[in-house]
């Protein structure tokens, strides 16, 4: 799970002081108040002040921009209940079905909207489930599992290092041949696994790209503020999204492929599973259907949420930055070669960022080609972007929901996860 800096979970972040709490009694909105009464005109004064302007500006003079149209009337309706901390909601390619991780260890169905008896895949004498951000975290279906059924889960797990008590473990497994709703709990082949210092900021997201390469997302590995300065250390793969070949051949002693591409290929001595680095907790991410960007949400510490554009050899700031202010030092840090994020948020609006999907759906076309995130604190919000490189965050809904994930079907509609135990879908009222 996302988790605050001081590896508590994040239901009790520190200093967030709920929405109620938002503008309550706080002199600049009274302020706001008065500016906005004092500025009522009358309609004749406003239609004079407007031919006025309009023609002292001449033709030199471009008009203003059309205020953006009002957000859509939204709400969520349940798909189902009584899951059981479910995290992720992934599909395999071109299938209907939804899978749902269970953070405990397990994976159940969705089918024809109705959830399935039974576990598609149970490993929770795997997982070290600790009730906050250690479980089972993620899974990826293999972009050619209808052939070869095979589908890969990011989960942690305890050791017996008194210095890295705990890992991660980046796993293979594979449905049943005669089965499609069971999955074979012998059929784990170990990928990679990454020590972890701490029992928090353990990323958890597995993506296959349109190269269908699978990318992975590390934590800075925990505790607060980075103190081992993991995510900006090129030399270990906490605060990173990896990207790695799960089809052979293998690069050597490896269970795995290394793409030649990869930015620290060549001869640099560093780990060459690397895309990006300098990400704090990079808990949900996604690529753009139909496009090669990959959006994500990377967990701030204790004052900003952000929202990055994932690119090659990137370094996004973490533990230098925070969002594009300095952390470590406060002030004057070293700005050089950091990637800001695209859009950001203080913790006055929530408390740890939820990365969604750009919308691909028809059924609300208002929000045709915006990205779609969240926050833990259950608030939507949308980004889209004009003019190029340019985004706008507009909130959506507050759902009082605890967002933990998104999901997209295959019509390109967007769902939200609920920790409390639900799936639900975002429509038009």
């Amino acid at each position: 799970m996302p988790g605050d800096g001081e590896g508590l979970f994040l239901f009790l972040a520190p200093g967030w002081p709920g929405p109620s709490a938002i503008c309550s009694g706080h002199r600049s909105c009274a302020k706001l108040g008065l500016m906005f009464r004092r500025s009522l005109l009358p309609v004749s004064v406003l239609v004079f002040l407007t031919l006025l302007l309009a023609a002292c500006g001449g033709s030199s003079t471009p008009a203003p921009p059309p205020p953006p149209p009002p957000p859509p009337n939204l709400t969520l309706t349940t798909v189902v209940s009584g899951l059981s901390n479910p995290l992720d909601l992934k599909s395999p390619p071109g299938d209907n079905r939804f899978f749902v991780v269970e953070q405990r260890g397990t994976i159940r169905i969705i089918e024809n909207g109705v959830l399935q008896a039974g576990n598609f895949l149970d490993i929770r004498a795997l997982t070290n489930f600790d009730g906050a951000e250690q479980g089972l975290l993620g899974l990826a279906f293999h972009p050619n599992y209808s052939a070869n059924r095979l589908f890969y889960v990011n989960y942690t797990r305890n050791t017996n290092d008194p210095v890295n008590p705990q890992e991660t473990v980046i796993a293979e497994f594979q449905t049943l041949a005669g089965n499609p709703n069971q999955a074979d709990p012998d059929s784990e082949r170990i990928l990679l696994t990454v020590s972890q210092p701490f029992t928090n900021h353990k990323g958890g997201q597995l993506v296959f790209g349109p190269d269908n390469l699978l990318y992975i997302g590390l934590g800075d590995g925990g505790s607060g503020g980075d103190p081992l300065n993991n995510a900006q250390n090129l030399t270990v793969l906490l605060g990173k999204i990896l990207r790695i070949g799960v089809d052979p051949p293998f690069s050597s002693n490896l269970q795995y492929a290394i793409p030649a591409d990869n930015p620290f290929v060549g001869g640099s001595g560093l780990p060459s599973e690397i895309w990006a680095y300098g990400l704090r907790n990079p808990w949900r991410f996604s690529f753009e259907r139909g496009g090669t960007r990959l959006f994500c949400g990377d967990v701030g510490q204790n004052r900003f949420e952000e929202v990055d554009l994932i690119t090659k050899g990137g370094n996004f700031g973490w533990r230098v930055m925070e969002g594009a202010h300095c952390f470590n030092p406060s002030s004057g840090c070293d700005m050089t070669n950091k990637i800001l994020p695209i859009a950001e948020y203080d913790h006055s609006e929530g408390i740890a960022v939820i990365g969604g999907y750009v919308y691909k759906g028809t059924a609300i076309s208002s929000l045709a080609n915006a990205y779609l995130f969240g926050d833990l604190t259950g608030k939507i919000w949308s980004l889209t972007e004009a003019p190029a490189n340019t985004f706008t965050r507009t909130q959506l809904l507050s759902t009082g929901r605890t967002i933990s994930s998104f999901g997209q079907d295959a019509a390109g509609e967007v769902y939200v996860v609920d920790l409390s135990g639900s799936v639900l879908k975002l429509v038009s009222q």
